[in-house]
């Protein structure tokens, strides 16, 4: 049985006995998750189900969830949850530390599917603690404890130097791709563009899939993807959680080709390669120039490739500028094993890549794709096809599937939009690019992103 854990609360750090740093939250964001997830999962059948675990904190919230279901799914979900607690080790999720060793322990299991982390980690530990003369490196439960008396009678000083706490998010990926992961981030009177951004921060930060960004002043809640788009901006705190749940269940049943990097950066293609067209360069050299590429923590989000021979072909490279990088780097050399196989030369290829060889296999007569994560024209003269992307990760068989089918001959052009996301623009290696840039530019917005802008 595949497993979803939805793990929900507050933690805190001790500082010393009766005395802790805490990031108080309890649990009612955990107990609409599971309402949410088990309603879902109720029409799947026997494949996958929901586990809720709370922390110490947010116990109080088991006792809301027991209102909701009939006593005997309510004593399988705490019999799951015990049992869960009880193999990590963990008899409470009190602290930052319990919290932790139970992520390790779920990241063991083969039958993990998917977490969601819905917790308040306490963001602060403790690094120097100084009071009426004496100064402690040592903290925890079992130090001396503090007073808040003077020796002769007054009140007591300390003084408490922080430090932040290590993330516990990005270790659940880092040797589980397979584990789809959801993270939350809150924020206090932010605008909505700036909370949009503090959730992606969150996400790119922690290779995450998704992220619920949620704010405590204006209410604002909105769900964030890979692709820097956003879902289900609303107020309405129920719907944007469904809405996260059925974009995890959708999301988390997706295919994915892993990919093997061989050999160095050496291996690269150059840019002014002849394998390269000429056309695939000038047309990329004009979005990149025209701001089709926006960088964000580094790195800019779209891809392009060209097919070089039966299951091979060349495209840009992963996590890099291709506003500083593409001429002092060039493309990666791909070539494919199979479905489920794929060899990378010299560095990680874009996550675009399955999007690619989907298109490739399908349209045989095309050669260059371009892709850029840039909105459609109000006004925009061709009729260009447009495919959902919500439920579907860029870089799935699925997304590749569904670019693959949705593209639509304008000329000597072929082109879909993905809604939320961005165009796929696919042409032959002899397509005048003059033509190419035309159509872009009468479709496209290059000065704006899909998800909106990031500065």
């Amino acid at each position: 049985m595949k497993t979803i854990y939805v793990i929900s609360g507050g933690t805190l750090v001790h500082v010393t006995p009766h005395f802790a740093l805490c990031a108080p939250a309890y649990g009612q964001v955990g107990v609409d998750l599971t309402d949410a997830f088990y309603d879902a999962l109720a029409h799947e059948g026997e494949g996958r189900q929901v586990v809720p675990i709370f922390t110490k904190m947010a116990r109080a919230s088991w006792m809301t969830l027991r209102e909701r279901f009939h006593p005997d799914v309510w004593n399988r979900l705490a019999e799951l949850s015990d049992v869960t607690l009880m193999h990590a080790g963990v008899a409470d999720v009190e602290t930052n530390a319990d919290l932790e060793t139970l992520v390790d322990y779920l990241v063991t299991l083969p039958d993990t599917r998917g977490i969601v982390l819905a917790t308040a980690t306490c963001d602060w530990q403790p690094t120097y603690l100084a009071q009426e003369g004496a100064h402690t490196e040592k903290f925890g439960k079992k130090v001396p404890r503090l007073k808040s008396r003077r020796a002769d009678g007054g009140p007591s000083t300390v003084t408490l130097m922080l430090a932040p706490t290590d993330k516990i998010l990005p270790r659940i990926r880092k040797t589980r791709k397979d584990i789809f992961v959801a993270g939350f981030k809150t924020t206090t009177g932010e605008a909505e563009q700036d909370q949009y951004v503090a959730g992606l921060n969150l996400l790119k930060s922690s290779g995450i899939n998704l992220v619920l960004a949620n704010d405590l002043t204006t209410r604002t809640n909105m769900v964030i993807t890979p692709e820097e788009s956003r879902y289900h901006v609303t107020t309405n705190r129920i719907g944007a959680l469904q809405g996260l749940v059925s974009m995890f269940l959708n999301r988390s049943n997706l295919r994915f080709t892993r990919s093997t990097v061989v050999g160095t950066e050496a291996d690269l293609v150059p840019w002014t390669d002849p394998r390269i067209p000429s056309n695939l360069r000038t047309v990329v050299d004009y979005c990149v120039a025209h701001g089709a590429y926006k960088p964000f923590r580094g790195s800019t989000a779209g891809h392009f490739a060209v097919k070089v021979g039966e299951g091979e072909f060349l495209t840009s490279l992963r996590k890099r500028n291709y506003n500083t990088d593409l001429h002092r780097l060039g493309l990666v050399r791909v070539t494919t094993e199979g479905e489920d196989s794929v060899v990378a030369h010299g560095a990680r290829p874009s996550v675009g890549g399955q999007s690619q060889r989907s298109v490739f296999r399908d349209h045989p007569e095309t050669d260059c794709i371009v892709h850029f994560h840039c909105p459609l024209k109000t006004d925009a003269p061709d009729v260009v096809s447009v495919r959902p992307q919500r439920d579907l990760e860029c870089g799935s068989h699925e997304c590749g599937e569904n670019t693959a089918s949705g593209l639509k001959a304008h000329g000597n052009i072929k082109a879909v939009m993905l809604d939320n996301h961005g165009p796929n623009i696919v042409f032959s290696k002899d397509a005048d690019p003059d033509e190419v840039i035309r159509f872009i530019d009468r479709n496209f917005d290059l000065g704006d992103k899909t998800g909106g802008l990031l500065v």
